[in-house]
């Protein structure tokens, strides 16, 4: 099923990530209300939560991808029917907005879900590989490895180590505002997936303080850095020269460079499930998130 729970689509972009889903032997069907809008909303709050209670709830859905994030998934999580989650659990792709559905569903069912594409589908952006990607987190039951790319603007992001855990996170903005909720998740131990899109590098600077601030990044295992795509502002200092700065000195390793996010070629990650970061090798392997 596909389900809008932030903002609204564009009906031609629907229907193109319809065509791809079917040409997987899938059979994508739109939720109720996947066409709706209120606003910058995908339709009221009551209707964009009754579209994720429909799709739990109905045993003949076996997977849930989200048409896009933009914003309101926070304002429905609370919403949800965690019982009818854990009952029949389902896997949920999506990413941006969807990081904070993605973290109640952690926090109601430990329900492991996948860092990709929405069924909201832009060729120009999540071309053949990405398309690939996507096909393989949600049907098969493989480990996924995803490996850093010298192209990628956060490549020079890295500090030495290895180090396993339970990757948790996504969307940076969606992390920290995050926090201070029941949804935020305990990163004791876990790998921190973080990218971010359009934020400029003294806004990351001041999310990534937060965090700190807050405890959040205590007891973190390791740092996957994904795409941080068009976060350049008039300042000399880059948003790399922040992640380092601020990722630097936890004194775990850190992997950028990893093509996961809101860039050209965003690949598909699960999160909520084991995962090891090895920046001899520059991967980061995840356990699958279906069975």
């Amino acid at each position: 099923m596909l389900v809008s729970p932030s903002g609204p689509i564009r009906p031609e972009r629907l229907a193109r990530g319809v065509e791809l889903l079917t040409g997987w032997g899938l059979r994508p069907v739109p939720a109720p209300n996947a066409h709706a809008r209120h606003g910058y909303l995908a339709g009221t709050d009551e209707l964009r939560a009754a579209d994720l209670n429909t799709a739990f709830a109905d045993p003949e859905v076996r997977g849930i991808v989200c048409t896009r994030g933009g914003y309101g998934a926070q304002r429905v999580v609370d919403a949800i029917d965690m019982a009818a989650v854990r009952r029949d659990p389902k896997v949920v792709a999506g990413f941006s907005d969807i990081t904070a559905l993605q973290f109640a569903l952690w926090r109601g069912a430990r329900l492991a879900s996948v860092h990709g594409p929405g069924a909201a589908w832009r060729d120009e952006r999540t071309p053949l590989r990405s398309a690939e990607s996507l096909h393989a987190a949600l049907t098969t039951t493989e480990p996924v490895t995803v490996a850093a790319d010298p192209a990628e603007g956060t490549f020079p992001v890295r500090v030495p180590g290895r180090a396993s855990g339970t990757l948790l996170g996504g969307n940076l903005c969606l992390i920290v505002a995050s926090l201070g909720t029941r949804d935020m998740p305990d990163l004791t131990g876990a790998v921190l997936l973080v990218e971010d899109v359009q934020e400029p590098p003294y806004k990351v600077d001041r999310m990534l303080t937060q965090l700190r601030r807050a405890g959040a990044l205590d007891g973190v295992a390791g740092v996957a850095v994904g795409q941080f795509t068009g976060c350049a502002d008039g300042w000399e200092t880059t948003v790399v020269d922040v992640l380092l700065d601020r990722l630097g000195d936890l004194g775990v390793p850190v992997l950028g460079g990893l093509p996961v996010g809101h860039g050209p070629g965003q690949l598909t990650v699960p999160v909520g499930t084991p995962a090891t970061l090895d920046t001899d090798a520059g991967t980061l392997t995840v356990s699958p998130a279906v069975r």
